[in-house]
């Protein structure tokens, strides 16, 4: 009995003890909760802020400004590497232009010079910033970036691009300069008659298709500098990575060309909207294609791999394809095997002083 009575006041106080800690966790749940419709009438409120000041932000631009059209002097360059699907993704620019309101503008140098004079790089630099009439402007050409800010203008242009297999996009030109394409097919290329094969250049050590033609994509990102076009420069390497990240909205590859047109739309629909459907839909997109190409054997593209400029060439695609995935990753889901854009994901939750 007296066993008893000592046992009962311990059984007491385990069961006082898990009741504080039930009602405390119960306590913190109801607090978790409370904090949370905090949280979420918090942004609805900012939210109708946000949209209050948008709609007066609207008005006053339309009682005040000229429109949309007129005040847009937004500029893209796009200084197209040869053979990654330019064209193709340029008809799109041109098909989409009078119905979204912006200009195409083909930069065309004397003799396909990458690489402009000093003078020209002021006049160009002058036209694209002065030049109001043409904006919105979107301005292609193969032409060498250039950096705008060298030249003390305001309001730099937005830079893309698209980059594609070095050893891919040689063999596509070296085709194209015997027998062209398909988008002007009666037109004379300069090796027309020419005969050999890639794999027979590459055998005999023809200067067609030497690894120094593999250096092109890293000088068209890296600029207007002599060491960009030093065939093998590694501070050429170097600085065409540096502008593919700082200079560039976005690059993307010639093999997921379309993924980079859908990122495009949803980043600058102002340019691009309408322009992934176009893409799977329109002829023009998939117009042009280059005639009797032959694939290289692989004893061939394992003679060109072992030259240190396709190793940086290769070492600069692999670059840009691994930042496009990124900046995809980020952007789109796959459901059901198709793409989608993600829908904005950013807010603002406080907006001071608050609208009255």
């Amino acid at each position: 009995m007296g066993l008893s009575r000592t046992m009962m006041p311990f059984k007491l106080q385990l069961l006082a003890v898990l009741a504080f800690a039930v009602a405390m966790l119960l306590i913190e749940n109801q607090i978790q909760k409370l904090e949370e419709s905090r949280a979420r009438l918090e942004r609805t409120i900012a939210r109708h802020q946000l949209a209050e000041v948008e709609q007066r932000h609207s008005e006053d631009l339309g009682r005040e400004s000229p429109p949309l059209a007129e005040k847009d002097d937004m500029v893209i360059i796009y200084n197209r590497v040869p053979k990654t699907a330019s064209t193709s993704f340029t008809n799109i620019a041109y098909d989409l232009c009078g119905k979204n309101r912006f200009h195409v503008l083909h930069i065309n140098t004397t003799k396909n010079n990458p690489v402009m004079s000093i003078q020209d790089q002021v006049r160009f630099v002058r036209n694209v910033t002065s030049w109001r009439e043409m904006k919105p402007g979107f301005y292609h050409g193969h032409v060498a970036y250039l950096d705008f800010s060298k030249y003390g203008v305001q309001g730099k242009p937005m830079y893309i691009n698209v980059v594609r297999d070095p050893i891919e996009r040689l063999v596509s030109y070296y085709y194209f300069l015997r027998f062209g394409d398909n988008y002007r097919p009666g037109l004379r290329r300069r090796k027309q008659g020419d005969k050999k094969t890639f794999d027979e250049c590459v055998s005999s050590g023809g200067s067609d298709c030497a690894p120094e033609k593999l250096w092109l994509q890293i000088p068209f990102f890296c600029g207007h500098h002599s060491e960009c076009w030093d065939a093998g420069s590694r501070w050429a390497l170097e600085q065409a990575k540096y502008n593919l990240v700082n200079e560039y909205l976005l690059v993307g590859v010639t093999e997921e060309l379309e993924d980079f047109i859908m990122i495009l739309e949803a980043a600058l629909p102002r340019f691009f909207k309408g322009a992934t459907e176009l893409y799977r839909t329109g002829k023009k997109s998939h117009l042009r294609k280059t005639t009797e190409k032959k694939p290289p054997r692989k004893e061939t593209i394992a003679k060109l791999q072992q030259s240190d400029i396709w190793k940086m060439e290769n070492e600069f695609y692999e670059f840009a394809l691994e930042q496009f995935q990124f900046v995809r990753a980020h952007a789109v889901r796959e459901k059901d095997g198709e793409l989608y854009v993600l829908a904005q994901s950013f807010f603002y939750e406080k907006i001071y002083p608050k609208v009255s």
